[in-house]
């Protein structure tokens, strides 16, 4: 099977071990984002895995792109161009502590890409299933008009499509989520959801249900479904 995903790669600096921020005086250097996540996963399957974004042309961006090729990943559909990659600090969580994680992604070379970066015609030929989600939409307007795009182009080419909503309100708004995947949607043949996606995304709630308060009532996600 042949797999296209789209989406942001960024730097991920992370303490080691369970250090915080404040005691850290050293970070692990990897790379990470949900859509590449996918795409690596898919390779160790055996899948042929395709992942297009938008890198710099410097000693970073080939970083990044490498960090694919080691796991099997296909980065011919890469377009090079942009200043930078974006970062992202993440804390792991131990015990009560929650995980922290702070974003510095503004101006990265994907989130000021345009639709005429892409050949979306080209890169589905002969591809059975496109793959993003709802972070990549959220990186701008811009992004969600890429994203249409590669989603007629999708469809056009017969290709079957995934998303996984996966809302981040430090991206966008509630109302900023609803209107772009509800237009992003129409073209999907397979949305990824939980109860709170649902609920931020669509405003679609399960039946005697809260998420906050962890009462959760299983028919009532068929209701969701629905």
């Amino acid at each position: 099977m042949n797999v296209v995903t789209f989406g942001e790669l960024m730097v991920r600096l992370q303490p080691y071990n369970y250090e915080r921020f404040v005691q850290a005086d050293h970070l692990e250097f990897t790379f990470g984002g949900g859509e590449a996540n996918v795409a690596v996963s898919l390779a160790n399957y055996g899948a042929h895995a395709i992942y297009v974004t938008k890198l710099p042309a410097h000693a970073i961006g080939q970083a990044a792109v490498n960090s694919l090729r080691r796991y099997g990943v296909d980065t011919t559909k890469i377009v090079r161009g942009g200043d930078r990659v974006g970062i992202y600090y993440n804390e792991k969580g131990a015990s009560q502590r929650g995980s922290v994680c702070i974003y510095d992604r503004a101006h990265s070379a994907i989130q000021e890409a345009t639709t005429a970066d892409f050949d979306w015609d080209s890169i589905f030929e002969g591809v059975d299933w496109f793959h993003f989600t709802g972070i990549t939409p959220a990186l701008g307007p811009n992004v969600v008009d890429i994203c249409r795009e590669a989603c007629k182009a999708a469809k056009a080419h017969g290709v079957k499509i995934s998303c996984d909503l996966n809302y981040r309100g430090k991206l966008w708004t509630r109302e900023e989520a609803r209107a772009a995947m509800t237009d992003l949607c129409q073209y999907v043949d397979v949305c990824i959801s939980n109860e709170e996606d649902a609920k931020d995304v669509f405003g679609i709630e399960a039946e005697a249900t809260d998420i906050y308060a962890g009462e959760i009532n299983r028919e009532g996600y068929k209701s969701v479904a629905k």
